[in-house]
């Protein structure tokens, strides 16, 4: 299913709508028009216990971003210890065509610095 607009919404109401669409698409009660259109897919392992993946790009869209299972593990400090920190493993796929490669890293790199701290996600 397509979720529009997303851009213009809030953390919350990205919420709600994708739980209703994700209902009713479990119910198969999608309508074509709720299923085109979209840019942009996020495509989640983590629910199966995958660890890392390489997604493939569903034509005609230009990216798709891949999701695994977060775990904690132990991260190095500069300081020479190791803390747990939950890590969420990424994965992007993208269309050279549309998206320089300099681009792609630097949405990642700010999509990880945004999931790193969750509430510059609500503001």
């Amino acid at each position: 299913p397509v979720i529009r607009d997303v851009d213009q919404k809030g953390i919350y109401e990205l919420a709600r709508e994708l739980g209703a669409i994700s209902l009713k698409a479990r119910e198969k009660g999608l309508s074509v028009n709720e299923m085109q259109g979209g840019c942009f897919t996020i495509s989640s392992l983590g629910g199966i216990g995958g660890t890392a993946f390489t997604p493939i790009i569903n034509a005609p869209e230009v990216a798709i971003l891949g999701v695994s299972r977060s775990k904690m593990q132990p991260v190095y400090q500069k300081d020479g210890s190791f803390s747990p920190r939950l890590m969420l493993p990424l994965s992007l796929s993208y269309d050279h065509r549309v998206i320089d490669g300099a681009d792609g890293a630097r949405f990642i790199t700010y999509l990880a610095s945004r999931l790193s701290d969750l509430r510059t996600l609500i503001l």
